[in-house]
This record gives structure tokens, C-alpha cells and sequence, in this order.
């Protein structure tokens, strides 16, 4: 039996598989990058291991280092969790090899699905030779790893090389192997994907059906099982796929078959030899717990003939540190708060004080709610990130509850162009008129000498906050009886909850300060000085860095003097495992450049300037 486990990951997967093993009594281990020193994972874990550096290169890539790291810990067996070496063959042989046991599946079997290229070969699927116009769109995707990375929509020709090298270049980056291979793009089509569970002893679960069709960049948003809306033909026809797939290379361990669905006809995508991020959705739906299963299947245990009846629906939402209006721009900083209402299931790997950094994926949280339908999960989860206290970084928390309240969400009418669609609209800024009133009430409290309304002078006070991107100024008076603002009646003011009555409905408002940055309820604002500084001057043209990140291209025979034509890509920037391009704001001249390939840069970092040429 295994006794200590030893977690080749980081983050919210890490601790989720270590709160399993607790359960079981196994003894954990983690290991970190010099930047995880005090990760979540890192101290929760029973033991923890460095690995030196900070980018996955240098750390949750090196197998090598992994492996000494569990033999020197005293771990017995090794759980890949999901991305970085989870579908590599050569790290589980290299564990079967150190005397391990791998919880996945044989080395054999990575090697056959992990790769997109030869798994649609072994399901009998052509891939695409030479790209010609007739073959518009193609997606270019890597052979290895998922989450999106690596993948490219080409819809002309003279594209193709630029996305082929950018997509190599990530893949490179986040998995380790740059092999990439183009193929068909569906356009719209539906995302769904079927979870199997297989043990050493020929058995085989397909543990139902997952819609993920909401995806930004091609990594999902919003998951749920079961996929809604398929009828009983296509998903026998699914399941077939997906057993076949497992039992075509002896699969055992935990695995997800891809399709994409349009037109009532499913097309194959990949197989994924790992935990999925989706899977607690299928956890809630079949009252399991996958890790466990896993592991008692690498213990050598057989799996019931049959697995157990699903009831009711999942809906899960992952929770990113990132800008969907400014295009999907990861953001960095201290989480000073995190939290969901009770009923609801939160798999993280950060906490309260916890610093979000640029090195890897942005996901904060996945949320799961499970009811006995889908309209009650899909209000059930909408109403607790509404009412979630997220305090720190910008995230997609609003982008969350939007489209889980969207008409064509609601009514299972969603594909993977949704985003593509309903951005805009989805991310119109919308914030509350009197979160400013309540922060300023509730500031104005907090400093008062006493605590209390009757210190405070009784000439109108004046509070400005910046707020979506815009300044509001508050005007409210004090008085023996409390204070008083135009229109509204103030009920009750602390410095952590303020009480307003407008029209004769009162509202409550939740405040929460950490130096300039306040939250009252889900609206955050920036408290401005009483006398603005003058701004500096930004000069016309000025290319800055949109968040925090690494230069890692300049483009090709790029010098100051250049003639640049609007939209060329100039800087490439890595931030959180994904590639973002910078380019040329106008057609104009290059008349600065300070980024440099390696440079670490901050957001607003100036990194180029283009002159625009006189017309």
C-alpha cells in the first residue's frame, strides 16, 4: 500500500490531492520552486522539497530533480497531477524506474494518446499534410500537454508561419516538447468530453459527459456535467469512442476523451492521459472522489463491474487573476482575501495574504456547485461568486456570473464561440453608484478619533475614487445625528459594513480597505489623494508593458529608425506560461526601444516608441 505520496505539481491541484490523501492517511510531499517557498502546497504538505529556480524550466519540468526529491523525501509513489510532466512517458518510466509507483497510466499509454498527433493516428484519423486555402481555417495546436497553450487559429495563409512559431515557442515553454500539427477548425462547435476510469484488471467506467464549451485562448471557463442537450445516440456513440480509446492502448488510472460536437456528429480531439481540472464536476454527479480511485487502482484494486448511478448536475467555474476587457491580461499581486458562501466547493491553491506571481497559471480557485438540476446549479453557483469576497488582484469573477446568467448559457444554446460573440457586452463596466458613498462613510468612520460622527466638522466632506476607469467624486455631511448624503438615507456606517436607504430600500454594503484598494461588496475602487499629483506626460506612441511579465522575442531586424506598419508584432512578452504580442499602434517610425529579450518588466514599463509619420 502506499504510504507517502509525493505531488509533482503545484497549486490548487496539489493541495486538492493532498486533502485526499489526509483523508487516507497517507503522508504527503510536496515540491516547490523558489517562488512557491511559501506556497500554499508547499505548507500543507507533510514534507516539501526545493527545487531551485523559478521557471517551470528550471523546476516542475526537471523529472530529474522530481525524482531525487521523493527518493530523498522517503515517498513510495508519485501523482503528476495535471500539466507540466503529467503526460510525459519519459517521467513515469523514470519513476517505475526509481522503484515508484505512478499513479497515471503506463508509460506506453502516455506515449500513444499524449501525443495528439499519433493518438489520432491509432483512432484511425488523418492529419492535414500541406496547408492550402481550401483548407481555412486551421487550428495550429502542440502534440503535447493542453490548457490551451500552444494553439493557434489561422484563417489566412499568410498567418500560418507566425502562428506555427509562436505555437512551438509556448509549447516549448509550458510543456517542454515545441512539437506542433495543424487541423481542421470547427467553428462553433460544442466542447464535450467523456471521463474514463480504468483499472489493471480489464475493467473500464465512462464516467459520463462534461460540457467545457466556454473556453478563452482554448482553455476552458466554465465546465459541467453532464453536457446538456445530447441525445441518447450521440452519447452511446461517445462512450464508444472513449472506451474504445482506453482499451485501444490498455489504459488504466484516470483518463478524458475530447470531442468536438457539431452538426450531431462528435469529432475526436485527444485523449488526456491525467486528471482533468474539470473533474470534480463528475465528482459531484457520481458522489466519487477520483484521487482516491486513482490510487487504490495503483494499488493493484479492481473497480466495482459498474460504477455508481449519477444524480443531478455540477457546474464549475475556475476563477483567473486576469483582465477579460483588456484582453485576458494575467494580473499579479496579494490576494488579501478569498472566499465563497458555504454549499458551495472551492479547490485552491492560494490564501488570504498570498502574492499571485508571473511565473505561472493565473487560476486562483475552481468553483463547484451541484444541485439535483442544472437551472438550480447554474443559480446556485451564480449567486455565490456574486457574493464571494475576491479582494486583490482584477479576475474574471464578473466575466463568471455574466455568463452563467446568459440567455444562451441558461438555455444550453452555448459554443466554443461564445466569447468570441458576447465579450463586449460581458465585460461592459457596470458598478454600483453607491459603493463610492458607502467606502468613503465607512473611511471617514475608521478615522475618526473616536469612532464615532459627532468629532467630525459639519461642513461637507468630499471623498474622490477611481472606479472601472473612472473618477468619482462623493459628497456626504456630517451631522449630531449621523451623516447624511443627497437622496439617501444613511441607516448605519462602520468601517466594515454601511447600511444606505434609497427609495425607501435599504441596502447593506460590505467594506473591506487595504491601503488604497477598497471592495464594497463585488465593486472594487481605488481611494484617490484629496489634491491630485500632475500626471506624467506619456508621449504619443509609447508602447507599455500590459502586465508583468518576461521579453522573451524582439522582433526580427527591429532597431530604432525602423519603419513599422500598424499592428506588426514588435515584443513578445511571457506572462503566466502564455505568449502576448505588442505591437506597432500606428504606421510610423521606431524611434525608441528599450525592451531587451530576457528583461524582466512591470506593468506600465515603457518598452518602445513609434512616431507616426506624417500623412
Amino acid at each position: 500500500m502506499i504510504s507517502t505520496l509525493l505531488v509533482a505539481n503545484r497549486g490548487e491541484i496539489a493541495c486538492r490531492i493532498f486533502r485526499t490523501c489526509g483523508e487516507l492517511g497517507i503522508r504527503t510531499v510536496a515540491v516547490h520552486s523558489d517562488a512557491d517557498e511559501n506556497a500554499l502546497h508547499a505548507r500543507v504538505a507533510d514534507t516539501a522539497v526545493r527545487l531551485p529556480g523559478a521557471t517551470p524550466a528550471e523546476t516542475y519540468l526537471r523529472g530529474d530533480l522530481i525524482v531525487k526529491a521523493a527518493v530523498a523525501a522517503g515517498a513510495d509513489a508519485v501523482h503528476p497531477g495535471y500539466g507540466f510532466l503529467s503526460e510525459n512517458p519519459d517521467f513515469a518510466r523514470a519513476v517505475l524506474d526509481a522503484g515508484l509507483v505512478w499513479i497515471g497510466p503506463p508509460p506506453e499509454a502516455i506515449e500513444a494518446m499524449a501525443s495528439k498527433t499519433r493518438a489520432k493516428e491509432l483512432m484511425g484519423i488523418a492529419l492535414l499534410g500541406e496547408v492550402t486555402e481550401a483548407d481555412l481555417p486551421v487550428l495550429v495546436k502542440a502534440a503535447a500537454g493542453g490548457g490551451g497553450r500552444g494553439m493557434r487559429i489561422v484563417r489566412r495563409l499568410s498567418e500560418l508561419d507566425g502562428a506555427l512559431e509562436g505555437a512551438r515557442a509556448e509549447a516549448a515553454s509550458a510543456f517542454g516538447d515545441g512539437e506542433v500539427f495543424v487541423e481542421p477548425y470547427v467553428e462553433n462547435g460544442r466542447h464535450v468530453e467523456v471521463q474514463v476510469l480504468a483499472d489493471t484488471h480489464g475493467t473500464v467506467w465512462t464516467l459520463g459527459t462534461r460540457d467545457c464549451s466556454l473556453q478563452r485562448r482554448h482553455q476552458k471557463v466554465i465546465e459541467e456535467a453532464p453536457a446538456p442537450g445530447l441525445d441518447s445516440k450521440l452519447t452511446g456513440e461517445l462512450y464508444e469512442l472513449a472506451e474504445r480509446a482506453a482499451h485501444a492502448v490498455d489504459y488504466v488510472g484516470a483518463g478524458t476523451v475530447e470531442f468536438l460536437v457539431a452538426g450531431g456528429k462528435a469529432h475526436f480531439l485527444e485523449m488526456n492521459t491525467r486528471l482533468q481540472v474539470e473533474h470534480p464536476v463528475t465528482e459531484a454527479v457520481f458522489g466519487l472522489d477520483l484521487v482516491a480511485l486513482q490510487l487504490r487502482v495503483a494499488e493493484g484494486h479492481a473497480l466495482e463491474n459498474e460504477p455508481p448511478r449519477a444524480r443531478g448536475h455540477a457546474i464549475e467555474a475556475r476563477l483567473y487573476a486576469e483582465d477579460p476587457a483588456r484582453d485576458w491580461a494575467p494580473q499579479t499581486g496579494t490576494l488579501h482575501r478569498l472566499a465563497v458562501p458555504d454549499g458551495v466547493r472551492l479547490d485552491t491553491g492560494y490564501t488570504d495574504g498570498d502574492d499571485i506571481g508571473v511565473h505561472y497559471d493565473p487560476m486562483l480557485a475552481k468553483a463547484v456547485a451541484h444541485a439535483p438540476t442544472r437551472a438550480e446549479a447554474v443559480r446556485k453557483l451564480a449567486g455565490a461568486l456574486e457574493r464571494a469576497a475576491v479582494h486583490g488582484p482584477v479576475t474574471n469573477r464578473d466575466l463568471l456570473v455574466r455568463s452563467l446568467r446568459h440567455d444562451e448559457f441558461t438555455s444550453a444554446r452555448m459554443d466554443t464561440g461564445f466569447y468570441d460573440r458576447h465579450l463586449a457586452g460581458l465585460t461592459e463596466p457596470a458598478p454600483d453608484p453607491y459603493a463610492p458613498l458607502a467606502a468613503a462613510l465607512a473611511d471617514a468612520h475608521g478615522r475618526s478619533r473616536f469612532g464615532g460622527w459627532r468629532n467630525l466638522p459639519s461642513q461637507p466632506q468630499v471623498k474622490r475614487y477611481e472606479l472601472t476607469g473612472e473618477e468619482h467624486e462623493v459628497r456626504y455631511r456630517s451631522t449630531r445625528n449621523g451623516p447624511t448624503a443627497d437622496g439617501v438615507r444613511v441607516v448605519h456606517a462602520d468601517a466594515r459594513l454601511v447600511v444606505l436607504e434609497v427609495d425607501g430600500v435599504q441596502r447593506k454594503f460590505e467594506v473591506a480597505r487595504y491601503g488604497d484598494q477598497v471592495y464594497v461588496n463585488a465593486t472594487a475602487l481605488t481611494a484617490l489623494p484629496r489634491f491630485p499629483d500632475p500626471t506624467t506626460l506619456i508621449a504619443p506612441g509609447s508602447l507599455l508593458a500590459p502586465m508583468p511579465g518576461t521579453v522573451v522575442r524582439i522582433a526580427d531586424d527591429l532597431a530604432e529608425g525602423a519603419v513599422v506598419e500598424a499592428g506588426r508584432p514588435l515584443i513578445w512578452l511571457e506572462a503566466m506560461k502564455m505568449q502576448h504580442q505588442i505591437t506597432a499602434p500606428v504606421t510610423g517610425t521606431l524611434t525608441a526601444l528599450h525592451a531587451k529579450p530576457g528583461q524582466q518588466v512591470e506593468p506600465g514599463m515603457l518598452l518602445a516608441v513609434v512616431q507616426e509619420n506624417p500623412s
